[in-house]
């Protein structure tokens, strides 16, 4: 099981990722969203991707992204991006203007949110499982997707916890992604972030 670390907005926290022993496979920014409390300015984002990413991925997460944003990051040290709320057309457009592995976020409330998913399978290179919460951190009933077939890799988002049974994740994704739960007072702790990476660690080993 992979993991993706997210909401990172600030350079410790990155350069200890970044230093892990058990890094995570995917680092996400805050990039246009400005309603989350992790949202990374521009002048601020573009000084943290000079932050060598060693062997992580870096993730611009994106909500409807206009050109301007798209122009603005075009050249920025990002992998991916993880996209919010566009239809499959602008994310062919955004996959073949730009040239990056695309992440595309379908947010569950129900059965009938599970299947969205088709609509972007052959242009997505992961597709990812979120709550409807967006900066907030909510659930769905991460059974939905339990026994969902599908030909790439399936990342799991939703109010993600380090005192979860995160072997049980391992059943139904092939990458977490957490964010809140690894923070303290709405800020990225690295303790926390040490035990979780460790759990990971210990529970790939283990299978």
């Amino acid at each position: 099981m992979k993991v993706k670390i997210c909401g990172i907005s600030d350079s410790k926290t990155l350069q200890f990722l970044t230093a892990h022993s058990h890094p995570p496979e995917y680092i996400g920014f805050i990039v246009n969203y400005s309603k989350s409390k992790r949202f990374v300015e521009f002048d601020k984002l573009k000084e943290l991707l000079k932050i060598d990413k060693k062997n992580s991925k870096y993730v611009a997460v994106l909500v409807s992204p206009n050109e301007d944003i798209l122009e603005k990051i075009k050249d920025l040290a990002f992998d991916y991006y993880q996209i919010y709320d566009c239809s499959s057309g602008e994310i062919k457009f955004i996959k073949e203007k730009y040239h990056k592995k695309i992440i595309v976020a379908i947010t569950v409330k129900d059965q009938n949110d599970i299947v969205k998913f088709m609509e972007y399978n052959e242009l997505a290179d992961v597709i990812l499982f979120d709550s409807k919460g967006y900066e907030k951190s909510l659930s769905f009933d991460h059974q939905l997707i339990k026994n969902l077939k599908m030909d790439k890799e399936l990342m799991l988002a939703g109010n993600i916890r380090i005192e979860d049974n995160l072997q049980n994740y391992k059943e139904i994704a092939d990458i977490i992604d957490i964010s809140g739960g690894l923070e303290t007072s709405g800020l990225k702790d690295t303790s926390k972030i040490n035990i979780f990476l460790n759990k990971i660690k210990q529970i790939n080993n283990e299978t």
